[in-house]
């Protein structure tokens, strides 16, 4: 894989996905907001101090973290996505946060100053990155000694079949190639000793996981409408697809998810690593 040409690609895709994760954030915040939780306990900012919210997509997790450091505080909410972060500009101002920065921002290269925060949050961002050690080493030399990095990580695609049957479908129907070995994407640090490697090779401490679960509730058309519009990667494969082409993809997704239908839903387990150092 070229990475280059990979975070090119993940650029516009996730610029095109901003406004379906904006017109979306209530539920998607609904279902994943016990994440959002854990990752704000685990750094527990304190008032006055200076938070960084790594790929923060609509900033929901960041503005936690706005509301504890209090307004002697600051939060750098970043995106790499300009389109990302101006829904989230737009989500932080309708919540009156004033101690918010809005910055696009390459996670692999910051261009923030040494030790010039005091925490780091980051919700399913890592994994996706074109070279996730650049970016955990990048987060070590902005963080403050005795300062944290929580952040949350996809398991193996067999706790998540959410993603791993739309994808295995698309491979299967001739869309999309089988993912390369150790390529970015959603379940590259699925493992943890994956996560551990690249945590202690930035310049971090042992890590400490644990595995937060939850459960994707879709109801009538919500899945069909989250795997076009706020899938990333898959959403832009099925989006490509002829119309008779996407309906019978959909049908072939829904058929394999059909073990997970539960009154008039589908209900698919989900699980993630929660990381902190």
């Amino acid at each position: 894989m070229d990475l280059q040409t990979y975070r090119e690609t993940s650029l516009r895709i996730w610029d095109e996905m901003a406004p379906g994760w904006e017109d979306r954030r209530e539920w998607i915040l609904g279902v994943t907001g016990a994440i959002n939780e854990w990752l704000a306990g685990q750094v527990d900012p304190q008032p006055g101090e200076s938070i960084l919210d790594v790929a923060a997509g609509t900033g929901d997790l960041g503005f936690i973290a706005a509301e504890r450091v209090g307004a002697d505080g600051k939060v750098l909410c970043t995106d790499f996505s300009p389109e990302m972060l101006e829904a989230a500009r737009r989500n932080g101002e309708r919540r009156g946060l004033s101690n918010v920065e809005y910055r696009v921002l390459d996670a692999e290269r910051m261009g923030l100053d040494n030790n010039s925060v005091d925490g780091v949050l980051c919700r399913w961002g890592y994994m996706l990155m074109a070279d996730p050690a650049a970016a955990l080493r990048e987060t070590r030399r902005v963080l403050r000694d005795g300062g944290t990095l929580a952040f949350a990580v996809w398991q193996t695609p067999d706790r998540n079949p959410w993603a791993a049957i739309p994808g295995v479908t698309l491979v299967q129907r001739g869309h999309m190639p089988p993912p390369e070995p150790g390529a970015p994407g959603i379940f590259a640090m699925g493992l943890a000793d994956r996560i551990v490697e690249l945590v202690t090779g930035a310049g971090f401490g042992e890590p400490r996981l644990e595995e937060l679960t939850f459960e994707w509730r879709y109801a009538a058309d919500d899945l069909w409408d989250t795997l076009t519009r706020i899938a990333g990667p898959l959403a832009a494969v099925i989006n490509g697809l002829p119309d008779e082409e996407q309906r019978a993809t959909r049908a072939a997704i829904e058929e394999s998810l059909a073990q997970y239908r539960r009154d008039g839903e589908f209900v698919v387990p989900a699980a993630c690593w929660g990381v902190t150092a």
